[in-house]
């Protein structure tokens, strides 16, 4: 075989699961249910975001918080402090990329 092959976990449950990290990118995916996010912290590398599911939250820089429904994919330059949370009643589900990955990124 020459591909490689990769899961998500599915389903309603929080996860938060690194399913590539190597040196071309780092490629996460993520569920959160209502009520949950992420603790606010700085972006380490440039952030693709998806929005697979729901609807998220975000809090970027000093900007006030901006809803995000499914469908919506986001570009998230590097050192942007960053509050993500979940809002509503619906699971959140996530495709988080981070390209070039925080340990080749330029001095």
């Amino acid at each position: 075989m020459v591909e490689q092959i990769f899961k998500l976990t599915g389903g309603n449950d929080k996860v938060v699961e690194k399913i590539i990290l190597d040196e071309n990118l780092h490629y996460m995916h993520v569920i959160i249910k209502q009520s949950d996010g992420f603790p606010e912290h700085y972006t380490n590398a440039v952030v693709y975001m998806t929005v697979v599911r729901g609807i998220v939250s975000l809090q970027l820089d000093d900007q006030d918080y901006y809803a995000y429904p499914a469908g919506t994919v986001l570009k998230i330059p590097v050192n942007t402090k960053m509050n993500l949370n979940n809002f509503n009643p619906e699971t959140l589900e996530l495709i988080l990329i981070k390209a070039p990955p925080p340990d080749v990124l330029p001095e």
